[in-house]
């Protein structure tokens, strides 16, 4: 390295502490400095503070900004500024101006809740402070042109555009339906906008031009919200060196540098993480080596990961605080586990999280008075060092790392942890085999985030690097790659800072890019070739706009693929039409495992990216002093069940290509790396760390129940459900499983008992243990490998005939070991109405095709031509005598049933590497012991409710057309349950009946709620509780009763019964609003959110989906693209929430209009019987369904009907509100 004959500063300002690299003049050529980002009482800003501390450091004077003495090249920076300001809602005033009809929309997002068993729904606030709707419309025709059906007026735009400017707007987001393709009407009202004295105008097709109003429409909104704050921050930041700014330089999300004119809110989103994600890909890649590399950043309440293997890995949608973006970022996995993260004992399990100690109180060692986190687990184990830690604690700022304060608080959690054992009559633990538990769970959830990177998307974890880097990482690296099968650990000698020297390594990018929605055979090269080299010619003059004179710059060029009639696709690179089309097949086979048949590709959007190369960093020499006679210290670590004399080695201290042993305590500025025994490390030549982590063989754990590897396990059998979702989410074909999520995955045990599912909808979770018990009574001993069975029937454990599960055994020796299944919602299966919902179905066998059991494949073979005739000729007959038609979808319903296949693959593949590391039998029995811990929880649960004494609850509700639903809830005092449903009406001449496995489905996710907290939903649940429900009720129909409505509304309507017994929470909207249109060519489906109850503290909240459904819904320019309608509007219903001393969420309003004739059918409750109020609380209103002809005439439909409806008709829905909760408070507004 030649030494610097200026200063180079890389900034990484992050929320707590600022980190800087600078390169210096003199040796040894570089600083290091660490500054709390936020301390008013001694620094306005940390990144000049730094500056200044460094360059008085160097030259020892004090310095003058601008003063020609001390030369400054650049400075780049990375900042959670934006982040900080989106979280803390500490953006911009910010109006937003959007096509009429909409106003609601961005708020109401894609109307699914984040946390599925969570009453007290918490969705992000808007982040808009005035909206204005315009009149204005466009919809695409079939032949992909554009007809403008209403122009914007542009007195009308003016007048409300002033309004917006009196009230204070600093900013404008201008979001208008199909702007992505017709960008006329926002280039219009921008300039009205600008007009009106607005100087902060950002409209969605120049911020992003891509389908999907509301993630293009929520980019927009962040942009215009942030971009005003971070370009005064640029500014301030700048004048601070009194007009002698050196060259200014931020880092964007996507890994590349823009000037601080270019840097903007949509983009700077993950400018901090991702400045580490180019550290890592450019220190611990190697090009020869043919390893991909994982960055593991472990910070104090987080962890981030990510993955790179020669090129960036970019997502182009991701959800941010509550916010979906479509802009390219960094694909950074956060997982809540960081040493931070708190600690506790619950059900018999170690649970880790996700709660936060944070900075302030900190862990228990911090000496504030903070809880018990992962840092006191590393502190009690010896793998922190408090001589080895900064002494930053206590009043004066001057004390070590607490220890004897973490064993106190470990201990007393240990005395928890074994007075449960003792109840087990199993061996007690040690406060070190605690501590040491608890940092496994911790690794386990981290490797769960890095399996979701890797093996999720078809990579093996086994074939990467860890590069580890942050300041808890070093302590965790190892077991962590140990437990993932990785061989190989790197950590840079600058690890602690490795954000900010990735800052000097990054280079300065321009993209550009322009939509298609073209298909790609129809496409000739040369048009393609032509537009992405003018997209380039555009993007390099930006470059050299922004200061950028290197004649060395790149070009990528990338299209945005999909597979005709999918919502999944893929950004790819090439140099020809033929190389992105190999290249995309390529991608869709290893994460999906097959290819579509015979389906075109469509080229979504078209991309270029221009990389400059500018002066980087250098790599400075490195500072050791060779092995020294003696290590500094020896200290006492606990690895492997015992205390080792462990050697405490500064990095400095290490020699190149000379291995040191574990264990070892390693000590770098700012970090401790834990070198476990039989783990080697040397020292690189460019002065980094590299570990060999030796392979652990099969662990063939006792089967004894252990509450670490309890936890552990529960990690695991979560992860083995979540990768099966994702397999199912990406290969499937419709709308229904693609984009609305309708689908859930689970695995089972031998006998069929649920053991772990992933959250995703609730109406399957507690069912389809039914179905999978149902296939293995149907089966008996002719189960073989090789045989996946398909049911839908009520009577095998199915809920309605569309929602189809597909069983596949996992087989050893001949005999079923595990079952893995999943269920999907198939856009239709035949019956008497298009998407088998209708609305006046009198049997199962006029909703569509009924499967009790069909081997779905035999002996590996895909039975296709079997499944399609039982699809295609159900076999009934309607009323009249006429035959029920069979599915209008086969083509999807074959696609998503192999993906069904595909997912239960994939979930058989994991378990069987789960037993290949621990043994059958320990398996077997941690699923035994997870279900064991689930009970335990709901018992607990149910002795709180009853609180000492035997207590009987009741309720009754009524299903609008009257049948009776009644509950006696039984709780004895220790905590066992009786759910009796004795007095419920009859089995009705409808499709209101709900099969026993909806009940069980609706108590389980009930029970599961008031629980709370982080625990596994499986069968163990229900072991607490008995059912009594009368056969020949609606709750209990005849195998031949109809079913369609009972799982999406009677479902609903008993968790409202439930929680009113209890007066848990006031009714939701206690309906799903089932809407459904189609003819001879497409068939659509959408469920519909509403108002959420209200709770005794909090309100209800608006537009979203409750209890049995969490399932999105369409994006509105995805809707109009892909089928014949236009939606008119889709806003939450104002007033509708019942006044309480907290109120009810207020439902929606959504309006279609039909342009060809179509069979509409709407299934839907709460259009009589108001959703309840509680204590005083007022009922939320009443749904409403309407339809209005293309002569002006309105009708009611009332809650379920079926309609045929001309071009120009239009259907408008008003869901349900919640009820409210307490008194209204005397002249209380619910605004």
């Amino acid at each position: 390295m030649n030494l610097p004959a200026s200063f180079r500063f890389s900034i990484d300002r992050g929320g707590t502490f600022t980190d800087i690299y600078a390169e210096v003049p003199g040796g040894p050529g570089f600083r290091l400095i660490k500054l709390l980002s936020e301390n008013p009482e001694h620094y306005p800003d940390p990144a000049f503070e730094g500056i200044r501390r460094v360059i008085e450091e160097v030259t020892g004077q004090p310095w003058t900004p601008g003063d020609a003495a001390v030369p400054i090249d650049w400075v780049r920076m990375g900042t959670t500024l934006a982040t900080n300001a989106l979280l803390e809602k500490k953006g911009a005033r910010t109006g937003l101006v959007i096509t009429h009809g909409f106003r609601d929309l961005l708020a109401i997002g894609r109307q699914n809740r984040p946390a599925l068993f969570d009453l007290h729904i918490k969705k992000h606030d808007a982040i808009y402070s005035g909206v204005v709707e315009v009149e204005e419309r466009v919809r695409l025709k079939p032949d992909g042109m554009v007809e403008v059906l209403t122009p914007p007026s542009a007195d009308a735009v003016r007048r409300d555009l002033r309004s917006l400017k009196e009230q204070g707007m600093e900013s404008l987001a201008v979001v208008l339906l199909h702007a992505y393709r017709f960008p006329d009407h926002e280039t219009l009202i921008k300039q009205w906008a600008l007009e009106a004295g607005f100087t902060q105008v950002f409209v969605s097709h120049e911020v992003m031009p891509r389908i999907k109003l509301v993630d293009r429409g929520q980019t927009c909104l962040v942009e215009a919200y942030l971009t005003p704050l971070i370009r005064r921050y640029a500014e301030s930041f700048a004048q601070a060196f009194e007009g002698a700014c050196p060259d200014l330089l931020f880092m964007q999300s996507d890994g590349g540098l823009v000037p601080s004119a270019n840097f903007t809110g949509s983009n700077a989103i993950l400018s901090g993480p991702a400045g580490g994600v180019v550290g890592f890909a450019e220190t611990a890649w190697r090009e020869n080596e043919h390893r991909p590399v994982i960055g593991f950043d472990m910070g104090g309440t987080s962890t981030d990961v990510s993955r790179f293997d020669g090129a960036y890995d970019w997502v182009h949608e991701s959800r941010i605080a509550g916010v979906h973006l479509q802009t390219p970022q960094l694909n950074i996995h956060t997982v809540a586990a960081g040493g931070g993260s708190r600690l506790f004992f619950k059900n018999g399990m170690l649970v880790v999280g996700p709660e936060s100690s944070g900075a302030h109180p900190g862990p228990v060692c911090y000496r504030k008075g903070g809880p018990l986190s992962i840092t006191d687990a590393n502190l009690v184990l010896g793998r922190l060092q408090a001589d080895f830690f900064p002494h930053i604690f206590g009043p004066e700022q001057n004390q070590p790392l607490d220890l004897a304060a973490s064993r106190r608080a470990f201990e007393g959690l240990t005395d928890e942890v074994n007075r449960f054992l003792q109840e087990q009559a199993t061996s007690l633990k040690t406060v070190e085999e605690v501590a040491r538990g608890f940092v496994d769970v911790a690794n386990e959830q981290m490797a769960r985030a890095i399996r979701e990177i890797t093996q999720a998307r078809g990579h093996d974890v086994r074939d990467h690097v860890l590069a580890c880097f942050g300041g808890a990482g070093g302590q965790h690296a190892c077991e962590l790659a140990r437990s993932l099968g990785i061989r190989k650990v790197r950590i840079h000698r600058f690890a602690g800072v490795l954000s900010a020297y990735g800052l000097g390594l990054a280079d300065v990018v321009r993209e550009r890019q322009t939509p298609a929605g073209v298909l790609l055979e129809d496409e000739s090269p040369l048009s393609i070739h032509g537009q992405l080299l003018d997209l380039e010619q555009q993007a390099r003059q930006e470059l050299r706009q922004s200061g950028y004179s290197g004649n060395e710059a790149r070009a990528f060029h990338y299209l945005q693929l999909a597979y005709q009639g999918t919502d999944y696709s893929l950004m790819v690179t090439g140099n020809s039409v033929k190389e992105f089309t190999q290249r995309f097949r390529e991608n869709v086979h290893r994460e999906f495992g097959f290819l579509p048949e015979n389906r075109p590709i469509i080229v979504q959007a078209l991309r270029v990216r221009v990389v400059g190369t500018m002066s980087r960093v250098q790599v400075p020499p490195q500072q050791t002093g060779g092995v020294a006679d003696a290590p500094p210290a020896h200290v006492d670590c606990y690895f492997d069940g015992k205390f080792h004399a462990t050697p405490v080695v500064p990095h400095e201290s290490l020699a190149v290509k000379i291995r040191t042993t574990g264990p070892a305590l390693i000590i770098q500025d700012g970090s401790t790396i834990v070198l476990p025994p039989e783990c080697t490390a040397a020292l690189t030549d460019e002065g980094n760390i590299e570990i060999e982590v030796p392979p652990r063989g099969p662990s063939f754990s006792e089967a004894q129940y252990d509450p670490v590897q309890l936890s552990v396990f529960g990690n695991r059998f979560m992860s083995i459900a979540e990768q099966m979702g994702h397999v199912l989410k990406r290969t499937a074909l419709s709308t229904n499983i693609k984009e609305r999520h309708d689908f859930s995955c689970a695995l089972f045990s031998a006998a069929g008992d649920l053991i772990a599912n992933a959250p995703h909808q609730p109406v399957h979770l507690g069912s389809m243990a039914d179905a999978v018990k149902a296939q293995i009574e149907l089966q008996g001993d002719s189960i073989r490998e090789g045989d996946v069975w398909v049911s839908n029937h009520p009577a095998a454990g199915g809920t309605h005939l569309p929602d189809i599960t597909v069983v596949t055994p996992v087989l050893e020796n001949g005999k079923p070991i595990f079952f893995v299944a999943s269920r999907g919602h198939h856009v239709d299966v035949g019956g008497i109405a298009p998407g088998s919902m209708p609305a006046f179905a009198g049997s199962l066998a006029q909703e569509g095709a009924a499967i009790r059991s069909f081997k779905l494949v035999d002996a590996g073979k895909f039975q296709e031509e079997g499944i399609s005739r039982i699809l295609q000729h159900p076999g009934g007959k309607e009323d009249g005598g006429q035959t029920i038609p069979g599915t209008r979808a086969l083509t999807e319903n074959l696609s998503d049933l192999k993906a069904q296949i595909a997912a239960n693959r994939r979930g058989i593949e994991l378990l069987r590497e789960l037993v290949a590391a621990h043994g059958l039998e320990t398996v077997h029995a941690y699923m035994d012991y997870i279900r064991m811990s689930a009970r335990l929880a709901v018992t607990e649960c149910l002795r709180n409710l009853a609180g000492g004494v035997d207590r009987e609850f009741r309720a009754e509700e009524r299903m609008d057309e009257g049948t009776v639903l009644r509950l006696r809830l039984k709780v004895s005092k220790e905590g066992k349950g009786v759910f009796d449903f004795t007095g419920t009406g009859a089995e009705v001449k409808g499709n209101l009946n709900a099969p026993v496995a909806v009940t069980h489905s609706a108590v389980l996710y009930c029970l599961r709620c008031l629980v709370g907290g982080d625990m596994p939903l499986n069968q163990g649940c229900l072991d607490a509780v008995d059912f009594i429900i009368p056969p020949g009720s609606l709750l209990s129909p005849s195998e031949n009763a109809a079913v369609a409505a009972g799982n999406v509304l009677t479902s609903q309507r008993v968790v409202d019964l439930v929680f009113r017994a209890l007066e848990t929470v006031a009714a939701s909207q206690g309906c799903m609003n089932n809407f459904t249109f189609g003819n001879d060519r497409v068939a659509y489906y959408e469920t519909i959110g509403g108002g959420a109850g209200a709770g005794p503290d909090f309100d209800g909240a608006s537009g979203v989906h409750t209890h049995m459904t969490n399932t999105q819904i369409t994006d509105p320019e995805i809707l109009e693209q892909r089928y014949p309608v236009l939606l008119r509007r889709f806003s939450l219903r104002q007033g509708s929430g019942g006044a309480g001393r907290h109120h009810g969420g207020e439902g929606l309003i959504r309006e279609i209009e039909f342009l060809e004739p179509m069979h509409v059918s709407i299934l839907s409750e709460r259009r009589v019987h108001a959703p309840y109020g509680l204590k005083g609380g007022q009922p939320g209103r009443k749904g409403e369904n309407l339809w209005t002809r293309n002569n002006g005439e309105t009708v009611d439909l009332g809650g379920k009907n079926e309609i045929q409806v001309e071009a120009g008709d239009r259907v408008r829905i008003l869901t349900p509100g919640g009820g409210g909760f307490g008194p209204p408070a005397i002249g209380k507004s619910k605004s």
